[in-house]
């Protein structure tokens, strides 16, 4: 049964999809199946949908971030938050106490000995607090430093202290230890801003700014293993084969507020309608190492010093953790969480609707999630999957009211289709109910006529979804035109050609897009063309509709147009002015989408041009009169044109072309008047008066002078 799905989808798949014609909406991709939202989902690397690992919800500490978590030998949970500088002990069972209550903001660092002592760093102006088993805390090291972003307890039991605005590591082995005393390592950097041990007692140390990732041997000896191209490195962890892993971002954390605030949610912009071929194409994959637009990337450095690129994202990460299958990601992506595989392949594990994962922490065989905006605790185990998932697709703008068709689906196991559709953006109380599709793995769709459209897939227990394809067909809308331009008198314009295109192409009705040929007409070139009145317009349809124009014409007195071509395909036209009488004309262009759709379907748009000079006739001059004065002569000229002048030249004998100016100053009117004087010389004089109006035409007059 799904291989003859299948088959049918990918006739669909290959039909030629354009203008008001039936329109697939794929749902094949895992960028495609991101978009939507996930209640007990997952989405492997190949966009397969499966039941995610069951979420529970431990504890929420009603306040909004958490900054720091760790974990004592015993398997309890310790978590420092924000903005009330709170530290928080779960145990097992899950039974939440604050154990601490610190002056300072923000619980940013805790490290946990073997024996069970609790070291909790706050910041700004913060100290390094020592919690004892009976919940006594006292002041176990003051750096002086503005900020205290991390703690790490090496193998002979010393406190590694990691801080900023002065990135100094400071090795702490005994209560109130000399800051100066105790520097362990100094960088030109701003800050510290996490730090983690290896098994062999060697301390890795990232940066911010400069994006460093710092290996430091027991003895002190400092080795960059990473200079990443983003600014900071804020999380790492160590895998049990030794790899390490290490987040970079792009933003800085510690240049952040003292208390952060969740990102705002960017408006989005709605889309300018385009044609549709083929929904949901997946884009180029951009390299791992283009870092354009990039917020966060996690690099994987294995045990001979090699550095790679594993993941590069425009998603906010805040947390990662090593496990068996690779690293963990939490991401700020509606509380996202990804796994990126050993080969670098990403999937999602499940979404918890919160606004950030800040942490995760792995305790025996449970990934602990901690969330800010507001500071909540999560688990999941791998193995403990949901009984039931919801995925929900983003919603589809058919960019008019859309008539909805069939729908198919590859799936397995138990596996429920539901639609709904709505004429506002976001789903609200207007959109009708969900409607479930009764049939196996193909039916039609009973919403709703609607401009958007909206599915629901509900799985449960082993089931899974590869794919989902719906039909539809958007009612016509009219074109429209946007824009006449009118070009100068004598300018024309010509179609640049396109490459031709297979006449097989042609017929098998597929798009030659498909093939990687150009149908989008190019800008036609300007030529010059005596008389010539261009017209060029810009025109759009929402359906993506082949649009034909008619243009029409009129003088300005006249009452009704008169047509001057049609089926016209190109949105320009020259029109030849010296086919027409000398006059003042508007021009009117009918756009159609009759070439798409049924003719008692179609629709049309027009718009009229401003008032356009028709003016095929050069100016006339004529002499009125010459006056002898001593040795000079004056020549009164008059010039008159049915529009209007610009220019007036004269030459004497065939010389250069001298600029002349009326009687008023500015040759500006229809009608002027020009005085030329001269000397009078004993041989005969010529002299040549032209004239030009406002749409390129010539006149020229002369007259013969002598003693």
């Amino acid at each position: 049964m799904r291989k003859i799905l299948f088959f049918t989808v990918l006739i669909f798949s290959c039909v030629n999809i354009r203008a008001n014609e039936t329109k697939i909406w794929k749902i094949n991709s895992k960028e495609e199946i991101l978009r939507g939202r996930f209640n007990g989902i997952s989405v492997n690397e190949n966009g397969v949908i499966t039941l995610a690992p069951e979420l529970q919800k431990v504890f929420d500490t009603e306040q909004p971030y958490v900054w720091s978590t760790a974990s004592d030998p015993g398997g309890n949970l310790y978590l420092g938050t924000g903005s009330e500088g709170k530290l928080f002990k779960i145990d097992r069972n899950g039974n939440a106490k604050l154990i601490a209550d610190f002056p300072e903001l923000n619980v940013t660092a805790i490290a946990i000995s073997k024996n069970g002592d609790v070291f909790a760093a706050t910041s700004p102006d913060g100290k390094v607090y020592k919690i004892s088993a009976d919940g006594k805390s006292e002041v176990y090291f003051e750096p002086k430093q503005k900020y205290i972003w991390a703690l790490a307890l090496l193998p002979d039991g010393s406190l590694a202290v990691g801080t900023g605005e002065k990135a100094n590591i400071y090795l702490v082995r005994q209560p109130k230890s000399d800051p100066e005393k105790s520097i362990f390592f100094k960088t030109n950097v701003s800050h510290i801003m996490c730090l983690a041990v290896d098994g062999n007692g060697n301390l890795y140390a990232g940066t911010d700014p400069e994006g460093l990732l710092i290996k430091i041997s027991p003895q002190g000896k400092p080795f960059a293993l990473l200079d990443s191209e983003l600014r900071e490195i804020h999380d790492i962890s160590i895998s049990s084969d030794g790899s390490i892993y290490a987040l970079a971002l792009s933003d800085s954390i510690a240049n952040a507020p003292k208390t952060q605030s969740p990102e705002p949610e960017k408006p989005q912009e709605k889309p300018i309608p385009t044609p549709e071929t083929t929904l949901s194409q997946e884009k180029p994959t951009k390299s791992r190492y283009d870092f354009n637009n990039t917020k966060s990337a996690i690099y994987k450095i294995s045990t001979d010093g090699n550095s790679v690129v594993i993941w590069n994202s425009n998603l906010s990460a805040f947390s990662i953790i090593a496990t068996s299958n690779g690293v963990l990601v939490g991401t700020s992506d509606k509380g996202r969480i990804y796994l990126v595989n050993k080969t670098a392949e990403e999937s999602l594990v499940l979404e918890t609707g919160e606004g950030q994962i800040s942490k995760l922490l792995s305790i025996e065989n449970k990934i602990f999630a901690l969330s800010s905006n507001q500071a909540k605790v999560f688990a999941f185990s791998e193995n403990q999957k949901v009984a039931e998932g919801k995925y929900e697709s983003h919603v589809l703008d058919a960019k008019g009211v859309a008539s909805w068709g069939r729908i198919w689906w590859q799936s397995s196991g138990n596996v429920t289709i539901q639609t709904r559709s709505g004429n506002t953006e976001k789903p609200d109380d207007t959109w009708s109910e969900w409607s479930t599709v009764t049939g196996n793995y193909s039916a039609q769709i009973q919403s709703p006529k609607a401009r958007f459209f909206q599915l629901r897939a509900i799985l449960r227990a082993t089931a899974t979804l590869n794919e989902i394809y719906v039909s539809y067909l958007t009612s016509n809308i009219a074109p429209e035109i946007l824009s006449i331009e009118v070009l100068p008198p004598n300018v024309g314009l010509a179609t640049n050609p396109l490459p031709p295109i297979d006449p097989n192409i042609e017929s098998s009705g597929l798009d030659p897009q498909t093939f990687g040929i150009q149908i989008q007409a190019v800008p036609p070139r300007r030529i010059y063309q005596r008389g010539a009145r261009a017209l060029q317009w810009t025109a759009e349809d929402r359906n993506g509709d082949k649009l034909t124009y008619a243009i029409y014409y009129k003088e300005i007195n006249d009452s009704e147009f008169k047509l001057l071509a049609k089926d016209i395909t190109e949105n320009f036209y020259t029109i030849d002015g010296l086919s027409l009488p000398d006059g003042r004309y508007i021009f009117k262009i009918i756009a159609s989408d009759s070439a798409s759709n049924p003719i008692n379907q179609s629709l049309t748009a027009e718009r009229v041009t401003e008032v356009i000079e028709i003016d095929n006739s050069p100016p006339v001059i004529k002499e009125i009169s010459r006056q002898a004065i001593g040795n000079k002569v004056r020549l009164i000229f008059e010039a008159t044109d049915s529009s209007y002048l610009t220019k007036a030249e004269y030459s004497v004998n065939g010389g250069k072309w001298e600029k002349i100016y009326p009687e008023d100053g500015i040759t500006d009117s229809p009608k002027e008047r020009y005085v030329i004087e001269l000397p009078l010389e004993t041989s005969e004089t010529i002299v040549t008066l032209r004239v030009f109006d406002s749409n390129g035409n010539i006149g020229n007059a002369k007259a013969s002078l002598r003693r």
